[in-house]
């Protein structure tokens, strides 16, 4: 079985320290916050769809998640300020990596013709956004009905100073990046 993500923290800066000049062990990055949103899109206006996307997300996260309104009136989409169109989750400390764990190690292998993750998808200032077209890859949803199956996306706030700093970092916590 391969090793939890606290074990791998463990060594992070041992690993890098000669490739980023880091003196301390308090210059290496680490995860902030995991940010797990929901978008219900059509499933807005469909009774009863958003009690249940908000009930697998707490299943999935282990948090209730928040209700995200809408910021602007758009009347091509009948949409109004204020109206609800996703849900969102913010994890930290030991949730956060419980949630990574069961990501990496459990839900990303079990995806369809699951190949490896896109480096591309680290921004600037050292976060990863991963989207996801299923829910249902997870462990806590995969005995219900797959009628109601969303998207969901991931985005990984850490403290890395660049992009190749949280390529590398996020590489040696074990995500599966393609080669």
């Amino acid at each position: 079985m391969s090793k939890l993500l606290q074990d791998q923290q463990k060594t992070v800066f041992t690993s890098l320290k000669e490739q980023f000049g880091w003196k301390n062990a308090m210059q290496m990055p680490r995860i902030e916050k995991v940010v797990v949103a929901v978008g219900v899109g059509r499933m807005a206006k469909e009774k009863g769809k958003t009690e249940l996307v908000a009930d697998r997300l707490q299943k999935i996260t282990g948090q209730k998640p928040i209700v995200r309104g809408a910021k602007k009136a758009i009347a091509t989409y009948k949409t109004r300020i204020g109206d609800p169109v996703g849900y969102q989750v913010t994890l930290r400390g030991k949730r956060a990596q419980d949630f990574l764990n069961r990501l990496i190690h459990i839900a990303l292998p079990r995806t369809k013709d699951f190949k490896g993750i896109t480096t591309t998808a680290v921004d600037e200032m050292g976060n990863y956004t991963l989207g996801m077209k299923e829910h249902s890859v997870f462990p806590e949803t995969a005995d219900e009905e797959l009628k109601d199956v969303f998207g969901l996306a991931v985005t990984v706030v850490t403290t890395a100073k660049n992009k190749d700093e949280a390529k590398q970092y996020l590489t040696h916590l074990g995500f599966p990046f393609k080669k």
